[in-house]
């Protein structure tokens, strides 16, 4: 299943447009290069319609918020969604401040998403109308571990039924579900926390995903999950005694370059629920 989901983002090359934060943004377009898609970075509100039309899908990340690229995120949401392009928001650090946790929700409310992607803290906040986190980062006391997996997966699936959008929950172990079905992903490494990013990497490759393949938002999603987790396990591999994070980074950016559909196949390890 995910090889062909795969193999239509290399094939088909979507354009996917990314209003991300300036921390990670130029890995954020080179893991989709490397997953043979192509990036557009773009958030003047002068020109984020035009380049939203001209793109297969839309990526919102609320990483470095400010009052100039709010009024951008919603005119492409809406431009997004008028043309029938899959939207993915990634709400960093929401519950951290006020403008971080309202921009989060005017956008769920204004703007129909097909995938939102966040740590289960950030999650917990939109499904709450509130709440904190540490920073960008999970609060403890929400990880998500095999004890309270069934809870989470529901959780999950409640939360996609009320806002009709698949939900990425991404941490030691990722749920990534609709109203229906869950895929509880078991892939990755925990160095990867170590990158600031990865999860802003993620969600671009999320959105490259949900570009070639728009009428598998789950699966697309689950797939792109499962190849940033084994990317992360192929750049640890690599790593020698002298390496640091940096190193890492570059290497999980190789290691999505390097990955070959078949390769997504096997080396996915997930669970339905």
């Amino acid at each position: 299943m995910f090889r062909n989901l795969f193999a239509n983002v290399r094939a088909k090359s979507p354009l996917v447009h990314n209003i991300t934060n300036y921390v990670t943004v130029n890995d954020c377009a080179n893991i989709v290069l490397a997953c043979g898609a192509s990036p557009i970075m773009a958030d003047d509100a002068a020109e984020v319609e035009d380049i939203t039309s001209l793109c297969a899908g839309l990526n919102l990340n609320i990483g470095t918020l400010n009052s100039r690229t709010i009024p951008s995120m919603l005119l492409a949401g809406h431009t997004a969604n008028r043309l029938g392009h899959p939207v993915v928001l990634d709400p960093v650090g929401a519950g951290a401040s006020h403008l971080r946790t309202e921009t989060a929700l005017r956008l769920l409310r204004e703007v129909k998403f097909t995938v939102i992607r966040g740590n289960i803290s950030e999650i917990r906040t939109l499904a709450a109308g509130s709440g904190t986190t540490k920073g960008v980062d999970a609060d403890t006391a929400d990880k998500v571990t095999d004890e309270t997996l069934d809870k989470t997966v529901a959780f999950a699936k409640a939360f996609a039924a009320r806002t009709g959008a698949v939900v990425a929950v991404t941490g030691a172990i990722d749920i990534v579900a609709d109203g229906e079905r869950a895929f509880c992903i078991r892939n990755g490494h925990p160095m990867m926390s170590a990158v600031t990013g990865t999860g802003c990497q993620l969600s671009a490759l999320t959105a490259a995903f949900c570009a070639a393949n728009p009428d598998k938002p789950l699966e697309a999603a689950a797939a792109a999950v499962c190849a940033m987790g084994l990317a992360g396990e192929a750049a640890h591999s690599r790593l020698s005694r002298l390496d640091g994070n940096a190193t890492y980074r570059n290497y999980i950016i190789d290691a999505i370059f390097n990955m070959t559909p078949e390769q997504l196949e096997e080396g996915a390890r997930y669970e339905m629920r």
